[in-house]
């Protein structure tokens, strides 16, 4: 109730413009990605979120834009470096991941679309894997929100704590970066964690997760077979063309420096306001739908992910 009181003691009118200037803030250098996130959040609970029901589709096209403008801030040996060191880890990781998801399934008797729905978010790039894999798999709605709180939710906790354990554990940035293209779920999160991290952690976890994502074709291919559906329809993320396209850009022309650092500081600032604006969509009502057998599933499924490609990288 006193949840509920809170946010009734704004009116629209209000609860826009304090929304407005948060998320001015988060175009500023003074907040870091996870504060970003965490002001979403408090801005959900104690003013609530006007813009809620248009904010999804704005998140998905910010993000994407945000990640083609990083593009800008890579060369291509780089980026053909970074793709090369993660292919091996990434391939392993998730026929892991996807194996281990199938059992934790069985183990916990969850329905076989929520399983897997949780297991491909893990496995690959998140929301982005669970919404491509949806149409054919064929979940009820409810599947497919819990499915996605519970992503989210552990997303916001490793954006928190990857950089921490990143420093206890003195990783390099090239290692740290990998790292998290491997283990955090979704690629909003993997860029934050790592922007905070560093720009080598932010260049190589950008390249290595875009190229992860692209699993989601295959994986959605085997998906078709797995469950028989005809006739679906698989979503391909053409955006990450645009990513390889501003890589090719900025290595063959002859861009000043000063242009292509503006372009990158635009678009991590477009990543702070995208983690923002998720932030600002997760509620603690949506938090109470979580049962604690799929979160039980989706935390050893993270864990096995987070622990043995951190093994794997030190190593």
């Amino acid at each position: 109730m006193f949840y509920n009181m809170k946010k009734l003691a704004f009116n629209e009118s209000v609860q826009k413009i304090i929304f407005i200037g948060f998320a001015v803030l988060c175009l500023t250098p003074f907040i870091s990605s996870p504060i970003a996130l965490a002001l979403g959040f408090l801005m959900v609970i104690f003013v609530g979120n006007p813009f809620e029901k248009s904010l999804h589709s704005y998140i998905h096209l910010l993000l994407q834009i945000s990640i083609v403008g990083l593009g800008f801030g890579l060369k291509l040996d780089e980026a053909l470096q970074a793709g090369k060191t993660g292919f091996t880890l990434t391939i392993a990781s998730i026929i892991s991941v996807m194996v281990l998801g199938y059992f934790l399934g069985k183990i916990f008797k969850l329905n076989r679309p929520l399983s897997y729905l949780i297991s491909v978010g893990t496995a690959i790039c998140g929301g982005s894997a669970i919404a491509a894999t949806s149409p054919i798999i064929k979940p009820d709605t409810k599947q497919i929100s819990l499915a996605l709180a519970i992503i989210f939710t552990l997303n916001s906790l490793a954006l928190f704590v990857y950089p921490a354990i990143g420093s206890w554990l003195n990783l390099s940035q090239e290692q740290f970066g990998l790292w998290c293209a491997v283990g955090i779920h979704d690629t909003s999160s993997v860029v934050g964690a790592a922007s905070k991290y560093g720009d080598e952690a932010l260049k190589v976890a950008t390249t290595v997760k875009l190229a992860r994502a692209l699993w989601i074709i295959p994986v959605s291919v085997i998906t078709m077979f797995i469950f028989k559906s005809k006739g679906s329809k698989i979503k391909i993320p053409w955006f990450i063309g645009w990513f390889i396209l501003a890589i090719l850009m900025n290595t063959y022309l002859p861009f000043p420096d000063s242009i292509t650092s503006i372009v990158t500081d635009f678009a991590k600032s477009g990543l702070n306001l995208t983690l923002f604006f998720i932030g600002s969509t997760l509620s603690v009502q949506t938090l109470k739908t979580i049962g604690l057998k799929p979160l039980a599933a989706a935390i050893i499924l993270w864990m096995a992910i987070s622990i043995g490609s951190l093994i794997y990288i030190i190593n």
